[in-house]
């Protein structure tokens, strides 16, 4: 069974930093890309290749934002950097094993597999 659990959301003052992290299981991480996503709308963050390791990042984000993979442990990850209000979401990992052409803002719609989602407030 396909399984993704995102942790790590939280509150936090702007400027702040907090690491998301996205625990899968039912299937071999490295055989997968993946991408995060934000909000209502599945606003597309970041993504990163399954082979090569090539990431991509919003223009939202990029400079903020680094997404990476530990396919030993079957985790992904989304390091964020000074964060803004704006930033506030829920952030969600999803992942496909299809052939897609992965972009700066991924499509959700490419994507098979998703987490529940965690809580990132950005407030002082």
């Amino acid at each position: 069974q396909v399984q993704l659990v995102e942790s790590g959301g939280g509150l936090v003052q702007p400027g702040g930093s907090l690491t998301l992290s996205c625990a899968v299981s039912g299937f071999t991480l490295e055989y997968y890309n993946i991408a995060w996503f934000r909000g209502k709308e599945r606003e597309g963050v970041s993504c990163i290749r399954r082979d090569h390791g090539i990431t991509y990042y919003a223009d939202s984000v990029k400079g903020r934002f680094t997404i990476s993979r530990d396919n030993a442990k079957n985790t992904v990850y989304l390091q964020m950097n000074s964060l803004k209000p704006e930033d506030t979401a829920v952030y969600y990992c999803a992942v496909t094993d299809r052939l897609v052409i992965l972009t700066p803002a991924p499509n959700p719609s490419d994507f098979d597999y998703w987490g529940q989602g965690t809580q990132v407030t950005v407030s002082s």
